[in-house]
C-alpha cells in the first residue's frame, strides 16, 4: 500500500498540550499506528499507509478540540484515543468531554473520560440503585460522590451518606487507639479524600455538623430507613450476602443508591461469599437497578496502573484456564486423579443387622 502524507491544522498556541513534554505523545502516537509525524514551521503532517494516516488525523483534531476547551491532554487521554480510533469511535473521546458533572473545589471540571464511565454516570442519572463493579482506578467511587454532591447542591436529595465494611487488606490492624470515630476512620479515609477534593474541608465539616453528610461503616446501617438521602456503599465486593441485603433493605422515598466494588480485590475470610457477587446474580433482571460494568480500559490513574490491571487479568485468565484443563485431564493441582483412593462404605455385618440402635 502506498504512503499518504496528510496535513493536519494544530494551533501554535496547542501544540505543547496536545504532543506533550519532549513530543512523548507523539511518539505513543507513531509507535501505535506505525506513522511518522513531522512538525516543522507551524506545519504538521502525518505520514504512513492511507488507514494508519487517517486515524492518526482524526486523533489529533481530537485532541485538539479537547485542548480548546480548556483540558490538559494527558497520556490516558492519547491511550485512550488509539483505543477508539481501533473500534472507529474517534469521536466519542469529545462527545464523552461534554458531559460536566461538577467542579472540584480548586475549580478543576470533573467529567467522565471513557465510554465505560460515561454509562456508569448515565445509570446513576437514570436508575434508583446502580451498581458499579471494576478494577482499581477506574472512578467508580470517585464519579459517585461527585453525582452525590451534585445532587445535594441542587437540592435533590437532602442528606449524603457514604458507607463501607470495615476489614482491613489483608491484614490484621490489631489495636487501634482513641474514641469509635478514631477506630473507623482509617476504613473510611478514601471517602474522605475523595470528599474533601470535591466539596473542601472547611464544607465537609460544616455540612458533617448540621448532620447533612455521614460517613460510617455499614455496621451502622442496620435498623434505619434512609429516605431522601444520597447513598454510596464502596468496597462492596467485602460485604457478605447478608450485609447487602440489609443494605440494600434500608433504602427509603427519595433516595438514590450507587454500590461500588471491585470483585478482583476482596478480603473476606477464605471460603466466605460475597454479597456483590449474589447481588448481581439476584437483581440483574430487576428494572430499576442499574449495571455498569468497567473495564481495564476505564482506568483513568496513572498508564502504569492500566498496565498492572491488563496484566493481573491476563495472569487470572490463564490461571483458571490451566485449572480447567487440569481438571478435564483428570488432574488435580497437577497432581493425576489416579493417587486419589475412593474408599467404599464399609460392608455392616450380618450378625447386626436387624438389631434396633
Amino acid at each position: 500500500m502506498s504512503l499518504l502524507e496528510i496535513k493536519i491544522d494544530i494551533p501554535a498556541e496547542h501544540e505543547k498540550n496536545i504532543f506533550g513534554q519532549f513530543d512523548e505523545y507523539v511518539k505513543i502516537i507513531e509507535k501505535a499506528l506505525n506513522v511518522t509525524v513531522i512538525a516543522r514551521n507551524g506545519e504538521v503532517k502525518v505520514i504512513g499507509e492511507g488507514d494508519n494516516a487517517n486515524k492518526a488525523k482524526n486523533i489529533f483534531s481530537q485532541l485538539v478540540e479537547l485542548s480548546r476547551r480548556g483540558n490538559t491532554i494527558t497520556e490516558q487521554n492519547v491511550n485512550y484515543a488509539l483505543a477508539l480510533s481501533f473500534e472507529d469511535k474517534e469521536a466519542a473521546i469529545v462527545e464523552i468531554d461534554q458531559d460536566l458533572i461538577c467542579h472540584t473545589i480548586s475549580g478543576k471540571p470533573i467529567k467522565p473520560k471513557t465510554l465505560g464511565q460515561k454509562s456508569y454516570v448515565d445509570q446513576i442519572r437514570k436508575k434508583m440503585i446502580t451498581f458499579g463493579v471494576g478494577p482499581a482506578g477506574t472512578g467508580k467511587t470517585y464519579l459517585a460522590m461527585a453525582m452525590a454532591i451534585t445532587a445535594f447542591k441542587n437540592d435533590e436529595v437532602s442528606k449524603i451518606i457514604l458507607t463501607r465494611p470495615a476489614i482491613e487488606a489483608g491484614e490484621k490492624l490489631g489495636f487501634l487507639p482513641g474514641d469509635l470515630q478514631s477506630k473507623v476512620d482509617p476504613y473510611l479515609r478514601p471517602l474522605y479524600d475523595a470528599l474533601y477534593q470535591i466539596m473542601g474541608a472547611e464544607g465537609y465539616l460544616k455540612n458533617t455538623e448540621k448532620g447533612l453528610i455521614e460517613v460510617a461503616p455499614l455496621a451502622y446501617m442496620r435498623g434505619r430507613t434512609l429516605d431522601n438521602a444520597f447513598i454510596i456503599l464502596d468496597e462492596a465486593q467485602n460485604t457478605t450476602p447478608a450485609q447487602m441485603k440489609m443494605f440494600l433493605t434500608r433504602i427509603g422515598f427519595g433516595s438514590k443508591v450507587v454500590v461500588t466494588g471491585d470483585l478482583s480485590q476482596k478480603d473476606l475470610p477464605s471460603g466466605t461469599q460475597s454479597g456483590l457477587d449474589v447481588a448481581i446474580k439476584v437483581l440483574s433482571k430487576i428494572q430499576d437497578i442499574g449495571f455498569s460494568f468497567l473495564t481495564g480500559q476505564d482506568v483513568v490513574r496513572h498508564p502504569l496502573v492500566q498496565k498492572i490491571v491488563m496484566a493481573y487479568d491476563t495472569y487470572e485468565t490463564r490461571t483458571n484456564r490451566g485449572m480447567a484443563k487440569n481438571l478435564d485431564n483428570g488432574k488435580v493441582e497437577g497432581k493425576s486423579l489416579k493417587n486419589y483412593k475412593i474408599r467404599s462404605p464399609k460392608p455392616r455385618d450380618k450378625k447386626n443387622k436387624g438389631r434396633k440402635m
